[in-house]
């Protein structure tokens, strides 16, 4: 039980708080302020029957004033209509319990008067309480004012002192109105935190968009002005063909020579979007999880992981050391710095991401530079929602892995400790875009599960 509290995100551990505070506040009322009864539920003949039937009746309402609470809940998401037919079934012993109360007065008395108007308010407490969310502030007013008045007027019919009548009659009002704080602030708190996870999933989105009309411009840039060189060359081409010029060879050997440039323009567009680098992405990294309100920290070699510090990645000595990397083990890691990032912004309800850039040993002794970029806020580690297990990997996880496997790299994503998620990269120093296939895919794999 306590494992999956623990694996759950901080928003759903809030909720479950609150929900189960609201659903146990009744009952926790019915303790507290069951003063008078148990020595009425002493009495024999008509006073202790009365005392059972207002104990009753109190437990009724509290029973009833869980379902009620939670439609509320699920009313203030704007999930459900108000459930009136339930609602009119709780004031039933709401109004029981208050003529039972008034009949125990009238009956045998009550010596202390503060001891009747607690008992008084306890008939409806858990109505005021379950009817908080359901009611507008001004009907909940109303209402309760109605009941204020109701016992009111039962107490001076039974002949009760000006004392036992105001008071009792104030005493409903008070709590009707500490009930209702003690909901809609509490309820008010969840809506906010609501409003907050729907604003970081549209802003994902929004990312997600701003990401995929970047890259759109960046191809229509790339392709457009050789498309159209190679349309007129190859116009031309055929015109000179028609005539027997030979120079119609030379045009179409250009329109080669531009096509394959293009495609090495769309594949360099494809793979770093023109370069992404390491430096660039570890700031842009922790200026995107910062304004997503996740504290984000980034640790060097013979860096303090300050994350309050601006500039890029951290300070002057990460630029440093990533600047002495190859160029292209620094692209491969922004890669991964990249879409860990989206990663966290799409798929996790984050609160800490930390991301560490180091240098290791492979096993077959070459000096590598590895990146573990780890986060919490997943709902089950088992199998992350950012995007699947090592096993499993999403289409993210499987385009870094081909990112990676031309220089030698390897990457490792699953569960990391403390109900965590975890990815792993290494690539080697010298790594370059022909290593593929030197290295044996079992001493990949041997790698992939080691750490940091």
């Amino acid at each position: 039980m306590i494992r999956r509290w623990r694996r759950r995100s901080r928003q759903v551990r809030v909720e479950l708080f609150t929900r189960w505070t609201l659903y146990a506040l009744p009952w926790i009322m019915l303790v507290v302020m069951a003063g008078p009864l148990p020595g009425r539920l002493r009495d024999e003949g008509v006073a202790g029957g009365l005392a059972w039937a207002q104990l009753g009746l109190s437990a009724v309402q509290s029973v009833l004033a869980i379902p009620l609470l939670r439609r509320g809940i699920e009313h203030r998401r704007r999930e459900r209509e108000v459930p009136w037919g339930l609602l009119a079934l709780a004031t039933v012993p709401m109004v029981a319990g208050q003529g039972a109360g008034v009949a125990v007065l009238s009956t045998v008395g009550a010596p202390d008067g503060s001891a009747f108007m607690t008992a008084a308010t306890m008939n409806t407490l858990p109505f005021s309480l379950s009817s908080a969310l359901l009611l507008s502030v001004r009907a909940f007013t109303l209402l309760h004012a109605g009941i204020g008045a109701a016992t009111l007027t039962a107490l001076a019919a039974a002949g009760e002192g000006p004392f036992m009548v105001v008071g009792s009659a104030f005493a409903v009002l008070l709590m009707a109105a500490l009930a209702l704080f003690m909901v809609r602030s509490s309820i008010w708190m969840l809506v906010v935190m609501w409003e907050l996870d729907a604003s970081r999933e549209v802003q994902a989105r929004l990312a997600v968009a701003e990401e995929r009309l970047r890259f759109g411009r960046d191809l229509h840039d790339v392709m457009g002005r050789n498309l159209a060189v190679i349309a007129l060359k190859s116009e031309l081409a055929v015109q000179l063909a028609r005539r027997g010029r030979p120079e119609a060879a030379e045009q179409m050997a250009e329109v080669q020579w531009i096509a394959q440039e293009s495609q090495r323009e769309v594949r360099d567009v494809v793979r770093g979007y023109r370069g992404a680098d390491l430096q660039v992405e570890l700031a842009g990294a922790r200026s995107v999880l910062r304004a997503a309100r996740v504290d984000c920290r980034i640790e060097y070699p013979g860096g303090d992981g300050d994350s309050g510090r601006d500039g890029d990645s951290g300070g002057g000595a990460d630029g440093g050391w990533a600047g002495e990397l190859p160029a292209a083990v620094r692209s491969a890691l922004g890669w991964v710095v990249r879409e860990g990032t989206t990663n966290v912004l799409r798929h996790a309800e984050a609160a800490r991401c930390t991301v560490r850039v180091g240098l290791g040993r492979a096993a077959d002794g070459d000096r590598t530079a590895v990146l573990v970029m780890e986060n919490d806020g997943v709902s089950d580690p088992g199998t992350p929602a950012s995007a699947g297990t090592a096993g499993t990997a999403g289409n993210g996880l499987k385009g870094l892995r081909e990112r990676l496997a031309p220089l030698g790299g390897t990457l490792w994503s699953g569960p990391g400790e403390g109900g965590t998620y975890r990815l792993r990269a290494e690539v080697p120093l010298s790594a370059d875009p022909g290593r593929e296939g030197r290295q044996g895919r079992e001493g990949r794999e041997g790698r992939e599960g080691g750490g940091l």
